[in-house]
């Protein structure tokens, strides 16, 4: 029979275990109620955990109840004022009096409250996270001595004594001593024939001496099978370990800003929620991930988080300084054949009428085949310009691989970012 114990430390007054079943158990009662929680808050407000309520009624369980009629006999702790056979009056009314019915009006005790829980952050986060996964995740080959595994590589003679090969060192000392005893043996053998011998002969022809020496052989041959050790620093073997390149899924997500002059605060920080959201889900589900932050307005450059979330630009819009800026990392950095590449890019779809046709020649020709997804969103609530339309025949030529969404306001964000990430059932993967 196999035993399965589980040894995961709990919180004061609670069991991990019994959490999780009763996450399951309610879980689209709470991923209801963590939706309605995304919608009401900040999405920059990702790092903490959410109080959950559940309706009382949906969290009801069926019980054994006793049916009218029959002798039923029960133990009345405390009782002083009724004796064996004597009939007790049924309660009046439906709801026993207490006012807890079914949430009807009551003039005495409480109604019927909702029960409340705290999820932690992970436990918020894997609910928010939920059904979306990042597309086309193909499997690349090892990055140089980034994934390496150290595996057991044969047994040496030298080692440390963590890894000493019991087993191995048991049988090459066995091995030894065979070995070693063997002609030892042989001439132990021969010398306790040669005594029977000696002492079988009449007591005239013995010859005493020879008896002598022969004991005296014997007991030397029995000292030194004696004196062959158990165990020998010879006889130890240590496992040794090499590194081993092993395969990994790693990818490179480029997030690309527009921060023009026509991107106003509120676009900005529309955008700013999404790449927030984007590196929660990159955090949350893949540790082999690297972000790069490419701002752009007429020209593009590559900075670091702090800077891509807050720092200001003015002037026009020229999306292609991005693409071509990310086309660079990726020849110099990450080469298509070891990393999953995709990007992200936010922008209120303004550009310079004619460098949208650049936009898609260069997704078309360049970045395209080298991609597994590129999600565009545009922040805006007019009509769609240039870049849009021009996005629209890159999208038609890679309907798998490419996809763009409108935003309109911060409520969108989240059911726009479901959409582009929803898990789907590849063929590449």
């Amino acid at each position: 029979m196999t035993y399965f114990i589980d040894r995961r430390p709990n919180a004061k007054h609670k069991s991990a275990v019994n959490r999780q079943r009763f996450l399951e158990r309610y879980r689209k009662h709470i991923k209801r109620s963590v939706e309605e929680a995304v919608n009401r808050r900040s999405i920059t407000d990702m790092e903490r955990g959410e109080k959950i309520s559940i309706p009382t009624k949906d969290i009801s369980e069926p019980v054994f109840q006793h049916g009218p009629g029959g002798a039923r006999n029960i133990v009345a702790p405390g009782n002083k004022e009724f004796l064996e056979g004597d009939k007790i009056r049924r309660p009046s009314g439906q709801g026993g009096g207490d006012g807890a019915g079914e949430g009807g009006p009551s003039n005495q005790g409480e109604g019927n409250d909702e029960f409340a829980f705290t999820l932690s952050r992970e436990e918020f986060l894997e609910f928010v996270f939920d059904g979306l996964e990042l597309p086309h995740l193909q499997r690349k080959p090892l990055k140089s001595l980034e994934e390496i595994k150290m595996v057991r590589a044969g047994l040496a003679r030298d080692g440390v004594p963590s890894r000493i090969s019991i087993t191995r060192s048991m049988r090459e000392a066995y091995a030894r001593r065979i070995a070693m005893r063997a002609p030892i043996k042989r001439a132990l053998k021969e010398a306790q024939e040669a005594l029977a011998a000696e002492e079988r002969k009449d007591p005239v022809l013995r010859n005493p001496a020879r008896v002598v020496e022969l004991k005296a052989e014997i007991e030397r041959l029995e000292k030194r099978i004696d004196a062959i050790p158990f165990i020998d620093t010879y006889d130890l073997r240590y496992h040794q370990l090499a590194a081993q390149p092993q395969p990994s899924s790693q990818a490179v997500m480029f997030c690309v800003m527009d921060v023009s002059g026509s991107m106003t605060q509120n676009h900005k920080d529309i955008a700013k929620r999404f790449f927030l959201l984007l590196y929660l889900f990159l955090e949350k589900h893949y540790e082999k991930v690297e972000l790069v932050f490419v701002r752009h307005h007429t020209a593009a450059r590559e900075v670091n988080e702090e800077e891509f979330f807050y720092s200001r630009e003015t002037g026009g819009t020229i999306v292609s300084s991005a693409l071509n800026l990310v086309n660079k990392i990726i020849e110099k950095r990450y080469p298509a054949g070891q990393w999953n590449l995709y990007v992200a890019q936010a922008s209120d779809g303004d550009n310079w009428d004619d460098d949208s046709n650049i936009c898609r020649d260069l997704l078309v020709k360049q970045l395209m085949p080298q991609l597994q997804y590129y999600a565009y969103v545009e922040i805006t609530p007019h009509d769609h310009q240039s870049l849009w339309h021009e996005y629209e025949a890159v999208a038609a030529q890679f309907p798998q691989r490419f996809a763009m969404r409108q935003i309109v306001d911060a409520g969108d964000i989240y059911p726009v970012f479901r959409e582009l990430f929803k898990r789907r059932m590849s063929q590449e993967r």
